[in-house]
């Protein structure tokens, strides 16, 4: 699944984690010497002004920006060395570091939303209580200001998208050729053909969501804790627990593992019914298959009883999905009265502005969702947990030393594809799993 795309996985995702962690230990630690010497932001950045105090551009956020951008692409420079797989070096190493480059400036988009929110609904506000002391000019300022930063951040955005698009199909190629150039090994096997021209596009297109899904919960916590934490200092107290330092951080953490719990105990039946489905399914379809070939399968005594071996299993599962969505649907509606209860009282207390209260819902709803990435992910990681057993499952009938190719002009494959195949006669009966 893995090593037919990215060069020796087990290393390179472990490497990868490891170098986050150095470089975030460099940035808080040498950050102001190498700011010093190599950053650009006196010649990029834009200064601050009365106007605009804290600029998207300042100096420092500018060596922020490129220190991000060196630290991730400085890490792909020795992969092309290391690994073996450099066909899909440029896809794999290079293009995850993008994306994922992509996905932080992205959050760090939202955070200046956040702050832009605030100080705009804080506009609004004085413009309803006070007519007349906010001019059209100062309204429609604000107004372009998000624009000309929102524009190309949607362009970036769409672009990323693409890329994506072309990233997943060639982890897919990738995979795909990987276990043809095993198919003799394979090709026996119940819904070999399912799984090659299927769950190879499932598991890229699951594993990638999740992945960035995840880097950017992470990202955001990064930025949005510390924001929330300074925003509880305007929550004057909490219903039941009085004053609390970081309340809203407490809140959102208590709310985001509350839910996943709740959601990991009611769902743990669910990957294996899922597994089981896909293979009801799978004999189905095979089945069906042959019919097209030869006129003595697909009889109706047969074909009614794998569709009824189907249907038991599609039942099943829909009766433990019932309770599933019980819990999930009453979880995520009710999580979203959770910040309005805890800012109760510092609501009916007049101790907020219109504006603040944007400020803090935004950040809030941004460090709840990070928390409970879990949660929000559930019914995908089940999805995800059902091909990685399947496609496990089928990788376990693959020699451990055996030679795979990894593309469609791979000499491996070509040279698979010229050997001679055996012909085996159709079976008479539907094969089992």
């Amino acid at each position: 699944m893995f090593r037919s795309f990215f060069p020796n996985p087990r290393l390179f995702f472990t490497a990868a984690l490891c170098w986050v962690a150095v470089v975030m230990v460099a940035w808080y630690t040498i950050g102001t010497n190498l700011q010093s010497a190599f950053s650009l932001g006196p010649w990029l950045g834009i200064p601050a002004t009365e106007a605009n105090p804290d600029p998207f551009f300042s100096s420092d956020k500018v060596w922020l920006y490129q220190y991000v951008l060196m630290s991730g692409y400085l890490f792909c420079i020795p992969w092309y060395w290391i690994g073996g797989n450099r066909r899909w070096y440029w896809w794999s190493v290079v293009g995850s570091v993008t994306i994922i480059e992509v996905v932080y400036f992205n959050v760090q988009i939202s955070a200046w939303l956040n702050d832009w929110y605030g100080e705009f609904y804080n506009l609004i506000q004085s413009a309803l209580t006070t007519p007349g002391s906010v001019t059209l000019d100062q309204f429609l300022g604000e107004i372009w200001t998000v624009a000309y930063v929102l524009i190309p951040n949607i362009t970036v955005l769409v672009l990323n998208a693409f890329f994506i698009a072309h990233y997943l199909f060639r982890w897919r190629r990738a995979m795909t050729f990987f276990y043809q150039s095993h198919w003799q090994h394979l090709r026996h096997i119940e819904g070999a053909s399912q799984r090659i021209q299927e769950d190879t596009q499932r598991l890229a297109n699951i594993v990638e969501g999740l992945t960035v899904s995840l880097v950017a919960s992470v990202m955001t916590l990064i930025v949005f804790l510390p924001l929330l934490w300074e925003l509880s200092s305007n929550i004057t107290e909490l219903p039941f627990f009085g004053a609390v330092n970081g309340s809203l951080v407490w809140v959102a953490l208590v709310s985001s593992a509350f839910g996943t719990v709740l959601l990991a105990a009611v769902g743990w039946k669910l990957p294996g019914l899922e597994f089981d489905n896909q293979r009801v399914e799978a004999a189905f379809r095979k089945e069906l298959v042959y019919g097209e070939d030869h006129g003595e399968r697909a009889e109706p005594v047969t074909v009614r009883q794998l569709f009824i071996n189907m249907q038991h299993n599609y039942f099943r599962l829909y009766r433990h999905y019932l309770y599933f969505n019980i819990a999930r649907y009453a979880y995520l509606q009710g999580s979203n009265f959770v910040p309005l209860i805890a800012m109760g009282p510092s609501i009916v207390a007049g101790a907020l502005t219109l504006g603040l209260f944007q400020q803090v819902s935004n950040a809030f709803g941004q460090v709840e969702d990070s928390f409970k990435f879990l949660a929000s992910s559930w019914t995908t990681i089940i999805s995800l947990i059902s091909v990685f057993k399947r496609l496990r499952a089928f990788e376990a009938n693959i020699p451990p030393n055996a030679i795979a190719a990894n593309d469609y002009d791979d000499p491996i494959f070509l040279e698979e594809l010229a050997a001679p195949r055996t012909s085996d006669a159709v079976p008479q009966q539907p094969a089992q799993f």
